[in-house]
């Protein structure tokens, strides 16, 4: 009786255990797509001002990405430089981000006030990521602040992106979270060290790896998943791996596609 109860509990543990890490791994991917969905309308936007509306770039102060909730659509606000900046160009996209489906609108208008709340927030962690040290800066690197509003909460990442091609950039990450009256409340490094991975587009199966410390978390962060979504079609990967000391965290690049397992189990196929 007594190795019944021993083996219930122990089965009780794996299992609490299992739920715990699965809850974790959906809010990863969850803060995963949508840094990726607001990032890549920054990009495409950013594209099809420069291609397509380049008279409009001596007006424009800044721009900030969302996707919008009512109508499902990421859009990418390029605002003028006022002090309460107006709308001067809006891109809309749908998940697939096709250029020739963007939709774009150059009639200005006042911001929304969620936009006015993203608008504020990424001003904010701009400009405390210039005034703290905490926030570290490396040629050819930009910092990128992504500004996220969702379920009660407000938060800026600031996510390193390579000025040159031909390379792939983890960690020197960034998470500054406010509160309702959009004041700062907290801010982290997410890793503590800048991990460059360089490609080279080959067109075999490509797999790398970096690790994480146990002060940045035994899973795979959800600016790594981020970072991936965006270069990882130009690199040209199949797989990504986090190695932490429990566990190892593998991304699928070809089907977007996260497996979480323990490090024994990892060690354990990687013999077999």
């Amino acid at each position: 009786m007594k190795n019944y109860v021993v083996f219930v509990c122990l089965f009780l543990y794996v299992f609490c255990a299992a739920q715990v890490k699965e809850r974790e791994k959906q809010e990863i991917l969850s803060e995963a797509w949508s840094m990726y969905y607001s990032e890549r309308a920054s990009w495409l936007g950013t594209d099809l001002l420069n291609e397509n509306f380049s008279r409009l770039r001596s007006k424009i102060g800044g721009y900030f990405s969302y996707t919008d909730e009512i109508d499902n659509k990421h859009k990418c606000i390029f605002f003028d430089r006022s002090d309460n900046p107006k709308t001067v160009l809006t891109f809309s996209f749908d998940d697939q981000f096709l250029p020739q489906e963007a939709i774009s609108d150059t009639v200005p208008r006042n911001m929304t006030h969620s936009e006015i709340d993203l608008y504020t927030i990424r001003e904010l962690a701009i400009k405390e990521s210039y005034s703290d040290t905490l926030f570290k800066r490396y040629q050819k690197v930009d910092l990128n602040a992504v500004p996220l509003i969702s379920k009660g909460r407000r938060r800026v990442y600031f996510l390193s992106g390579p000025t040159e091609s031909g390379v792939v950039l983890f960690g020197n990450d960034y998470l500054v979270e406010f509160n309702k009256a959009n004041k700062i409340v907290s801010k982290r490094e997410l890793h503590k060290n800048l991990i460059p991975i360089v490609y080279k587009n080959e067109t075999s199966p490509v797999f790398t790896m970096h690790t994480h410390l146990e002060s940045t978390g035994e899973l795979i962060l959800a600016t790594d998943i981020c970072t991936l979504l965006l270069y990882g079609p130009y690199a040209g990967w199949s797989q990504h791996i986090v190695m932490s000391e429990k566990y190892v965290s593998i991304w699928d690049c070809d089907n977007e596609a996260l497996t979480i397992i323990t490090k024994k189990a990892w060690e354990k196929m990687v013999k077999d």
